[in-house]
């Protein structure tokens, strides 16, 4: 039997602000390792808004072994900066639907509810990995206990020292 070859989506900015909510940071690698170790994901896609002046980090992503996704953020006149991946996300995720067995959305966005359901009705699911378990849309709680996984225990795991 051969190997189930999973694919991740991960919303970067939804994973990074849910993360510092807990009061720790991600060790990029060793996430990048937990994913291939837990979920049998061959392909990680890291959706993230690009700002200029970031590079190093794009660098510091792409060694970790992640697939980097930009899109080009807006900046207000505020200061305030947005860079919603949401679209990106789904729409990779169903360019790749016949690439993956199955499909770890990481994410705790409920804006993701549609493309997650149509994962689960199309046996396309692994699963949902949700940041932060206190913190998450209500949307994505509707789907099965099962079909959820969160990272709020996984600080000595993935956590950066």
């Amino acid at each position: 039997m051969k190997q189930e070859s999973n694919y991740a989506f991960i919303d970067s900015q939804n994973l990074h602000l849910s993360i510092k909510s807990l009061g720790w940071k991600i060790d990029w690698k060793k996430f990048r390792v937990y994913l291939t170790d837990h979920y049998n994901v061959s392909k990680a896609f890291l959706f993230v808004g690009y700002i200029e002046g970031n590079n190093n980090l794009y660098v510091k992503l792409q060694d970790a072994g992640f697939l980097c996704i930009f899109k080009p953020v807006l900046e207000y006149k505020d200061g305030t900066i947005k860079g919603n991946v949401d679209a990106e996300l789904v729409l990779h995720t169903m360019i790749e639907l016949v690439n993956f067995d199955k499909a770890v959305i990481v994410t705790g966005d409920g804006d993701f509810y549609c493309l997650v359901q149509y994962l689960l009705e199309n046996n396309k699911l692994q699963t949902v990995l949700v940041p932060n378990q206190n913190k998450y849309s209500a949307l994505l709680k509707r789907f099965a206990k099962k079909d959820i996984a969160f990272m709020n225990n996984l600080k000595d795991k993935i956590g950066l020292k």
